[in-house]
C-alpha cells in the first residue's frame, strides 16, 4: 500500500502574507510529522517559504504550483501582502479567488485527490470548493479565538453594525464595547454591493460554515473564546494548537529568506551584555512603516525614557524615504549609542524576545508578534494601528494583563514625552504586569508540552482527519 492509501491527504492553503503563511507552514510541519500526505497550494514567488519543509519531507509533501492570477492593480511579479502592505490584502483576496476553477480542476484530475482542505480564513471561498468537491473544509486562523468571535458576530449582521459609533459585545466572553475605528480593518471598509466586499463578506460567513477551526492560540489565553465558538458553531471541532512558533521549522530563523548565516548576531552579543528585563524591543511588524513625525516623535521618546531598547526600522523605496517614511532622525543613533540600537534590516525577532536582557515589547500587536512576545515572556507595550491588532490589544491589556497601551491609531503621533514617561515607568514600576507575563509564557509552554491543551488539540485534529479515510 502506498502513503497515500494509509494516511489522509490533505491540501493547505496558505494566504500569502508572512503573518498568515508561517504559522500555516508550522502547523503543516506538525501535521507531516504525523504522518500525513500534504500538498500545499502555492504561487510561485511565495515557494521559497516552502524549502525547509519541502527538504524535510520530500515524500510526504508536495507544492501545488499555479500561477498568481493577474489583478488590474497589482504590479507583474507582485503575490506577496508584503510587497503592498496592509491595504493589499482586498486585492490579494479577489485574485487568489480566481483559482477556483484551476483548483477545481485539479482535484477532478487528481488520481488520489485530498480527503480535507485547510485554508487560510481570508480564503473562505475554498469552502465552497470544498462542498462541490464534497469533502470538509476546515478553517486556519493565524490570529486569535477572540478576533473570530467578533468576525462572526458583525459580519452574521453587518448592516446593523456599520452605521454604530460603537459595538457592544455583551453576549461575549468579556462583554467588550468597541469603537466602531478600533474593529478589523475589513469589516469598517467592507461596502455594501461593491463585488470586492461582497466577496470578502461571503468569505467570511463562510468561515463560520467551515467543517472546523484551527486556531495559532493556547487555551489559557483564550479558552473561554473557543468554548464560545464551539456553542455558537454546534460543534467542538475548534482546535486550539497554538503557539504555533515554539516548535515550527526553523522558528529562530521564521521568515528570514536571505543567504548565509542570520544577520545581526552583533544585536545578541549586545544584549548578552545588558541586565536582565532591562531593554524594550521595538518592532511594528513586516508590513507597517511610520511616517516622519511619528519617526520623529518614537526617536524623541525613545531618548527620554531613559531605558535600553532596540528599535527595528522598516525602511522603504527610495521615494517613501525621501517622504520621511521609516527614516531616523538625523543624530539619534549618535545620541543614544550605547544604550540604544537600531536594526534596520531583517531581525531575528524570537531570538531576541526570548533573551533574559529584554522586558518589554513596544508593538503594533499583530497576532504573530503578540505570540512571540508571549512566549518571550515579555510585558507589551501596545500601539494598535489596523486590521485586528486592536482586539489583540484588548486581550493582552484588559483581558490578561500583561500588556499596557502606550498609543493607538495607523497615524497618530504620539507626545514624545508621554510615550517616554510611559515606557520608562512600564520597564522600572510594572512589576506586576511582567510578573503576569511571566507565568502566562510558562502557560504557553505547558500547552505545546506533552499532556497540554494545544498538544491534545493537535492530536485530536489527527485523530478527525484519520476518521476521513477509515
Amino acid at each position: 500500500m502506498s502513503a497515500t492509501d494509509i494516511n489522509p491527504h490533505i491540501l493547505v492553503f496558505p494566504y500569502p502574507a508572512q503573518g498568515h503563511m508561517l504559522p500555516l507552514l508550522d502547523l503543516t510541519d506538525h501535521l507531516a510529522l504525523q504522518g500525513l500526505t500534504i500538498t500545499i497550494l502555492i504561487t510561485p514567488k511565495n515557494l521559497p517559504y516552502l524549502s525547509s519543509l519541502l527538504s524535510a519531507y520530500p515524500s510526504s509533501i508536495t507544492p501545488l504550483i499555479l500561477p498568481f492570477p493577474s489583478h488590474p492593480s497589482i504590479p507583474p511579479g507582485i503575490e506577496n501582502v508584503k510587497d503592498l502592505g496592509h491595504s493589499g490584502n482586498l486585492l490579494i483576496m479577489t485574485s487568489l479567488s480566481k483559482l477556483y476553477d484551476p483548483l477545481l480542476h485539479w482535484f477532478n484530475s487528481h488520481p488520489t485527490p485530498p480527503v480535507a482542505i485547510i485554508s487560510d480564513f481570508f480564503l473562505g471561498w475554498t469552502q465552497h470548493l470544498a462542498h462541490q468537491v464534497k469533502i470538509p473544509r476546515l478553517t486556519f486562523f493565524p490570529s486569535g479565538a477572540f478576533l473570530a468571535s467578533i468576525d462572526d458576530y458583525l459580519w452574521n449582521d453587518v448592516d446593523k453594525f456599520k452605521p454604530l459609533d460603537e459595538v457592544d459585545l455583551s453576549s461575549l466572553p468579556g462583554s467588550h464595547v468597541f469603537k466602531v475605528d478600533h474593529l478589523p480593518s475589513l469589516f469598517r471598509l467592507y461596502q455594501k454591493s461593491d463585488p470586492d466586499w461582497e466577496l470578502v463578506k461571503d468569505v467570511k460567513l463562510a468561515n463560520s460554515r467551515s467543517w472546523g477551526c484551527v486556531f495559532n492560540s493556547f487555551e489559557a489565553l483564550e479558552g473561554e473564546y473557543m468554548d464560545y465558538l464551539k456553542k455558537k458553531l454546534g460543534h467542538d471541532r475548534i482546535f486550539g494548537v497554538g503557539p504555533l512558533n515554539l516548535a515550527g521549522p526553523g522558528s529562530s530563523g521564521r521568515g528570514y529568506l536571505g543567504s548565509g548565516s542570520n544577520p545581526n548576531d552583533r544585536v545578541l552579543t549586545w544584549l548578552d551584555g545588558c541586565q536582565e528585563g532591562s531593554v524594550v524591543y521595538v518592532c511594528f511588524g513586516s508590513q507597517k512603516m511610520l511616517k516622519r513625525e511619528q519617526m520623529e516623535a518614537l526617536a524623541v521618546g525613545l531618548e527620554k525614557c531613559g531605558t535600553r531598547f532596540i528599535w527595528v526600522v522598516k525602511t522603504g523605496t527610495t521615494r517613501e524615504q525621501e517622504d520621511g517614511f521609516g527614516v531616523v532622525p538625523d543624530g539619534f543613533e549618535e545620541r543614544v549609542a550605547g544604550r540604544g540600537v537600531v536594526i534596520t534590516e531583517w531581525a531575528p525577532q524570537v531570538m531576541i524576545l526570548s533573551h533574559k536582557a529584554v522586558g518589554g515589547f513596544l508593538s503594533h500587536c499583530g497576532w504573530n508578534s503578540v505570540l512571540e512576545g508571549i512566549v518571550g515572556g515579555v510585558m507589551i507595550l501596545a500601539w494598535p494601528m489596523e486590521a485586528d491588532q486592536f482586539v489583540n490589544a484588548r486581550l493582552l491589556v484588559e483581558d490578561m494583563g500583561v500588556g499596557v497601551k502606550v498609543c493607538e491609531g495607523a497615524d497618530s503621533v504620539p507626545n514624545s514625552d508621554e510615550l517616554g514617561r510611559i515606557i520608562g515607568v512600564s520597564m522600572r514600576e510594572g512589576a506586576g504586569v511582567k510578573e503576569r507575563a511571566k507565568v502566562l509564557k510558562e502557560k504557553a509552554l505547558q500547552a505545546v508540552t506533552n499532556g497540554g491543551s494545544s498538544v491534545n488539540n493537535l492530536v485530536r485534529l489527527v485523530g478527525e482527519l484519520r476518521k476521513l479515510i477509515s
